[in-house]
C-alpha cells in the first residue's frame, strides 16, 4: 500500500508533458506549491525539448521554499518508464532510438527521477485521493461494509488513455505498457482500435457525418456538447449521437477491462465534462448482453453521476442469512456491482497527485 503522502513534507517537482506544451508544478503532500508554468514542447527538436524540460524544472526549483526530494512526471510512451528511457514517440518526432531522459535529469538535479504514462498517473491519483476514496466514503456513510481496492480508468481527449491501480499500487506491467486502452478493439468497427471511436476526432467525425457537413466545418467537442444540450445553435440530434457513440465504444472498453480487473472505473480527460451526453450510453454498454443472452460483465454497473443509480449502488441487496446447524446469522450481499463515474480531482491534479505519491512511495 502507498504511504500516506498527505502528511509527507518532502517536495516533488512534477511535469505533464504533451505534444505542444510542457506543464510544470510542485507538490508537498496534497499541497500545490508551484503551478501554472508552461513552456512549448518543441517536440520536433530534441535539444530544444530537452533544454525546455531542464529550464522548466530549474524555474520550479527556484520558486520552492526548500530543495525538492524528487522529480516525478508524466511523459508519452512508448518508453521504458522504470529506467527513464523514452522510445520512438509518434507525437514527439524528435525522440528516436531511445532517449535517456530520466538519467539525464538525475545527473542535472542530483535527485531521483520517476517517469510514468499520464493515464497511469491519472488513475493512481484518483485511487489515492479521488474517485476510489470518494466511493468508499459514501459506502461507509451508507452503513455498507463493502469496500473497493481496485480502480481502472480512462482519459478521453486527443486520444484514449488508460490506467490501473491494483490494491493501492500502480500496475505497470512487465514492459511498462499496462492498460493501453487505446489498443482495445473498437466495438462499432472491430477492424480498428477503440481510440478511433472514443476521442476528440471521433466526436467531430460522427457529428460531421450525422449533420451532413464537411469534417473541417465540425466544431470542437466542447461546442458540440453545448449544441447537444440545447444551449448553442447547431444540429442537436447529431451532437447527441456523436457523444452516444463515444459512450458506446468507451463503455465496451470498460467492460473488457472490468471483466479482468473487478473494481471501479473512473473517467477523465478533456471530454469528460460532456458526461451527461455519453455516460448513460457508457454504463448501458457495460451492462449489455451478448447475442446468447449472457451478460457482458458479471457485475452490474451503476452510474455514480445519477442520484437514483448511486443510491441503488450504495444500498446493494444486503440481507441476513442463517449459518447452517447454528443459531448465528450473518450479513450477505449477493449483488456483485461496480460504479462508473467522473474524476473527483480533475485530470491534471490527479496526474500531479499520482506522480507525487508514486515518487514518495518509491523513496520510502
Amino acid at each position: 500500500m502507498p504511504i500516506p503522502f498527505e502528511n509527507d513534507r518532502r517536495i516533488v517537482m512534477t511535469l505533464d508533458a504533451g505534444g505542444t506544451t510542457l506543464k510544470f508544478g510542485a507538490l508537498r503532500g496534497g499541497e500545490t506549491l508551484v503551478e501554472g508554468l508552461s513552456i512549448p514542447t518543441e517536440g520536433d527538436h530534441l535539444d530544444g525539448c530537452l533544454s525546455a524540460i531542464v529550464r522548466g524544472f530549474e524555474s520550479v526549483k527556484g520558486a520552492l521554499p526548500e530543495p525538492p526530494a524528487a522529480i516525478s512526471f508524466a511523459f508519452p510512451g512508448p518508453a521504458d518508464y522504470p529506467r527513464g528511457i523514452i522510445g520512438d514517440l509518434p507525437n514527439l518526432p524528435a525522440f528516436r532510438g531511445g532517449v535517456a531522459l530520466g538519467p539525464m535529469l538525475e545527473e542535472r538535479f542530483a535527485i531521483p527521477v520517476f517517469i510514468n504514462n499520464d493515464g497511469d498517473l491519472f488513475v493512481y491519483g484518483e485511487a489515492i485521493a479521488g474517485f476510489l476514496p470518494y466511493v468508499n466514503g459514501l459506502l461507509e456513510q451508507a452503513g455498507s461494509s463493502k469496500r473497493y481496492r481496485n480502480l481502472f480508468g480512462i482519459t478521453l481527449g486527443t486520444g484514449l488513455g488508460g490506467g490501473l491501480s491494483f490494491n493501492g499500487e500502480l500496475f505497470l506491467g512487465d514492459n511498462s505498457i499496462a492498460a493501453e486502452a487505446h489498443l482495445l478493439r473498437n466495438l462499432r468497427e472491430p477492424g480498428i482500435n477503440a481510440e478511433e471511436g472514443a476521442s476528440i476526432r471521433a466526436v467531430r467525425r460522427v457529428y460531421a457525418e450525422a449533420a451532413g457537413i464537411d469534417l473541417a466545418d465540425a466544431p470542437d467537442p466542447a461546442a458540440i456538447f453545448e449544441i447537444g444540450m440545447g444551449r448553442a445553435e447547431g444540429n442537436g440530434p447529431a451532437a447527441r449521437e456523436a457523444f452516444r457513440r463515444l459512450g458506446e465504444v468507451a463503455g465496451d472498453v470498460l467492460a473488457q477491462a472490468l471483466t479482468l480487473v473487478d473494481g471501479l472505473a473512473v473517467v477523465g480527460g478533456g471530454i469528460s465534462g460532456a458526461h451527461p451526453l455519453f455516460l448513460p450510453a457508457m454504463v448501458d454498454a457495460v451492462n449489455g448482453q451478448y447475442e446468447s443472452g449472457l451478460r457482458r460483465l458479471y457485475a452490474r454497473a451503476y452510474n455514480m453521476e445519477d442520484a437514483s443509480q448511486r443510491d441503488a449502488f450504495l444500498r446493494g441487496e444486503a440481507r441476513e442469512i442463517g449459518v447452517p446447524y447454528s443459531s448465528r446469522r450473518i450479513v450477505y450481499d449477493p449483488l456483485a456491482r461496480t460504479a462508473i463515474g467522473i474524476s473527483r480531482l480533475g485530470t491534471s491534479r490527479a496526474v500531479a497527485i499520482g506522480a507525487c505519491a508514486f515518487a514518495l512511495a518509491r523513496l520510502g
